[in-house]
């Protein structure tokens, strides 16, 4: 993986934009509120000024056809000197259309935060196309304005990752999570499980790579464009892959790996990693990884917070991590971003 150029972090009284560059529910009435209470919050936690890009708050509908102008808001987000950072407001299914409307090099020029997960993987490989470092982490609607508060772990990884040049250090594993909440329920109604930990489903010894987070359906749809990364790209990477049947079946999973090896992804890669796997997605991760890709060194880390739940963390592209398999430790060898 090329080295990336790293954004500058975000200080407080900074300004953010946020965007709906894939799903526009955050403009839609019965969004609303609940983006309301995301961008109230996130101003209050980290001492910054939220604004949103011209379109953000258009609606579903009226974004779903205009990819072009989802495309304007991401350029002059960029191009506008006053903003520091990028938030998406959401995930969605179609970040793929907004692709042609795209100038790289607008992003290359004016390299800031960016951040945001689920459909937002395809902008992690558009971002690492223009030579720019982007963040796959939480987005406005979830977890940021998830009902209650914005929970401490997933406020910590965001300070720690974008608001500081420390060493990020070790990431440890949440001690509870829940699943995504789109409703605004009572607080005390959310049910949390505790969490068991990491996992080292196979692999040994301890080895540095370069992270490359990403979320399998979305990435998919853009095999064949000039923006999906070539197998050098993936040597000596973690490839941290939200492996699973989230978006479908078992047999959904399996083919999306499948895909995924047959376009090199796999075979120099330092390791995977994933969130909390069912034994079935297990049972499908080392078949196509040791049977068929034919990589049994190949480690695979378990229960990482950077799926679809609530906490979670935020894990840079291209930043140097170290899984030491023997102990089951996770830590960023590298910060997020740079003075």
């Amino acid at each position: 993986m090329r080295d990336l150029i790293v954004p500058r972090k975000i200080r407080k009284g900074d300004t953010m934009a946020f965007i709906s560059l894939s799903g526009g529910r955050a403009g839609d009435a019965d969004m609303l509120k609940r983006y309301e209470t995301g961008k109230k919050r996130f101003q209050e936690i980290f001492g910054v000024k939220v604004v949103e890009t011209p379109h953000a708050l258009k609606g579903s509908k009226y974004l779903y056809a205009h990819p072009e102008k989802r495309a304007e808001d991401l350029m002059w987000a960029l191009q506008n000197q006053e903003i520091s950072g990028i938030i998406c407001n959401m995930g969605g299914d179609d970040s793929y259309r907004v692709l042609p409307y795209i100038d790289t090099q607008v992003i290359h020029d004016n390299p800031k935060v960016f951040m945001g997960f689920s459909d937002i993987a395809t902008w992690m490989t558009v971002f690492s196309y223009a030579g720019v470092r982007a963040y796959y982490g939480p987005c406005v609607l979830t977890p940021i304005a998830q009902p209650g508060s914005l929970d401490a772990y997933t406020e910590d990884a965001i300070r720690r990752t974008l608001f500081e040049t420390d060493v990020i250090g070790e990431v440890k594993c949440s001690e509870a999570y829940t699943p995504i909440e789109w409703k605004d329920i009572e607080p005390k109604k959310i049910k949390w499980t505790r969490n068991t930990g990491y996992s080292v489903l196979q692999g040994q010894g301890v080895k540095q790579g370069r992270i490359f987070p990403i979320c399998g359906g979305p990435l998919r749809q853009i095999m064949g464009t000039k923006f999906f990364p070539k197998p050098e790209f993936f040597e000596g990477a973690f490839i941290a892959t939200e492996h699973g049947p989230i978006y479908g079946s078992h047999l959904a999973a399996l083919h999306e790996l499948r895909a995924f090896a047959a376009a090199g992804m796999f075979d120099k890669a330092a390791g995977i990693i994933t969130g909390k796997l069912d034994e079935e997605s297990r049972n499908v991760i080392k078949k196509v990884i040791n049977q068929e890709v034919h990589r049994e060194d190949m480690i695979i880390f378990e229960n990482v917070d950077f799926v679809h739940q609530t906490p979670m963390t935020v894990l840079p592209v291209g930043v140097l991590c170290e899984i030491d398999c023997e102990k089951a430790t996770f830590r960023i060898l590298e910060s997020g971003v740079r003075e």
